[in-house]
């Protein structure tokens, strides 16, 4: 009886994978004469090499926030990490323009490299039937895993730096976990496929490949159940030029990312930057913001003579207006604004109040941390913690002016945090209060 039910399922199997639907799920659809391990193997590489630096650039870029202290996680509603035992530092201050603009420049231009990717291996995303065995199933379910990691982790990201946030839920959490999964799914993959990528990078030497015209272009041998096509076409691109046209992807979207990092003047080439449309104008504050005052509801009255800040944490709360700021001693820092978009203001003169001395003032001479809030009303952009060494840097400041001019009210006016290394949501604008903690 046993033998009979399989091979009653034997046969169902062999009439179903003998039935394929028509279009993509047919062996014959996918003829391309270039597809095959070789330039499969090649992308790999390329990714192979990018993908751990963007992760390790993305991690730090969580760390930045310093997820530990209280409050903060909440931005990014994961709290993996809040465990790690590291505070982020205030030195140098040049660190998150410079590890979150690799992070974002990287992303952007790995997207050809992922696409092309994708195209090489897209037969094996049409395999019919979809599962025979247990086994099968297994590695179409690390499959599905892998590319649609890639594909939610990339595309968030892109959608965050052109500041589209309609994601169903939040784009920390979103993009977070879908980097875990492909990151994870990634790395299993590439143990299971590292004989097969050495093997075909052995079998064809990539510098006489590139040697390779279109004329002498021909198909790699054809295995059962691989890339190779039976019934390949005439090639209309070589591997070469299919290669080149990556290539050519590459460098377009790095040109049009990368000016973001440098920030100043240069940043105007970075097509793929919009700042919201927000047109800073000319003078001192002439330089990017991600959220207006008008977008934070931020109204002149709110910032007028009536303004105070509170400093609390102490015996008891001090009230301050800022003529009481500007009177106490000012201290100048040569810092740029870097934010998780990857973009940046550039080296601004910023002159304004140490926080350490605000610490000092409030009774608290050797905080743990400092509670800012802001008069924006937003979550996260509207409040935040430093940590203790963040507000022990001599250039960690409540600033007043930026390059000799007072703040403008995009800028936070009548008062803003800027900390050297930070990323650019916890230099709060239009802080109402300090709470500093022991």
């Amino acid at each position: 009886m046993v033998t009979s039910l399989r091979s009653r399922v034997a046969a169902a199997n062999t009439w179903v994978a003998d039935r394929p639907p028509p279009g993509p799920f047919r062996a014959g659809f996918w003829r391309s004469p270039i597809r095959g391990p070789w330039l499969t193997s090649v992308l790999g590489a390329v990714l192979l090499v990018g993908l751990p630096v963007m992760f390790a650039t993305g991690l730090l870029s969580y760390l930045a926030y310093n997820p530990w202290l209280p409050g903060n996680d909440g931005r990014h509603a994961s709290g993996v990490l809040t465990f790690v035992p590291f505070h982020w530092p205030a030195s140098p201050a040049w660190g998150y323009r410079v590890t979150q603009g690799l992070h974002v420049t990287l992303g952007v231009v790995l997207v050809p490299v992922i696409l092309a990717k994708l195209w090489s291996v897209i037969p094996k995303l049409f395999v019919w039937p979809p599962v025979a065995s247990p086994a099968q199933a297994l590695e179409r379910l690390s499959l599905f895993l892998l590319v649609g990691g890639a594909m939610l982790t990339f595309a968030t990201g892109l959608l965050n730096i052109q500041y589209w946030y309609r994601f169903p839920g939040s784009f920390y959490v979103l993009h977070f976990y879908a980097a875990w999964v492909f990151v994870v799914s990634a790395a299993a993959h590439v143990a299971l496929k590292i004989p097969t990528m050495r093997a075909a990078l052995r079998e064809r030497r990539v510098r006489d490949e590139l040697r390779t015209p279109l004329a002498g272009t021909t198909p790699e041998p054809y295995t059962p159940n691989g890339l190779v096509s039976a019934r390949p076409a005439a090639p209309t691109i070589s591997r070469r030029g299919a290669l080149g046209l990556v290539g050519a992807g590459s460098l377009t979207a790095f040109v049009m990312v990368a000016p973001q990092t440098v920030g100043g003047p240069v940043s105007r080439l970075g097509l793929l930057s919009p700042r919201g449309g927000y047109d800073p104008g000319g003078g001192p504050n002439d330089f990017g913001v991600n959220t207006t005052a008008g977008e934070a509801r931020i109204t002149p009255a709110l910032v007028g003579g009536l303004w105070r800040l509170e400093i609390a944490g102490g015996p008891s709360p001090i009230v301050l207006s800022r003529a009481d700021l500007a009177a106490m001693e000012q201290h100048e820092a040569t810092l740029a604004i870097a934010c998780v978009e990857g973009w940046s203001s550039g080296n601004q003169r910023w002159r304004g109040v140490r926080l350490r001395d605000l610490a000092t003032l409030s009774g608290v001479a050797d905080p743990a941390s400092v509670h800012v809030e802001s008069l924006q009303d937003g979550g996260a952009f509207g409040r935040g913690r430093l940590a203790g060494n963040q507000i022990a840097a001599g250039d960690s400041l409540l600033a007043l002016q930026v390059n000799d001019a007072d703040l403008s009210l995009d800028h936070g006016f009548p008062a803003r945090i800027i900390v050297p290394n930070n990323p650019g949501v916890r230099n709060t604008k239009w802080v109402k209060r300090l709470t500093f903690e022991t």
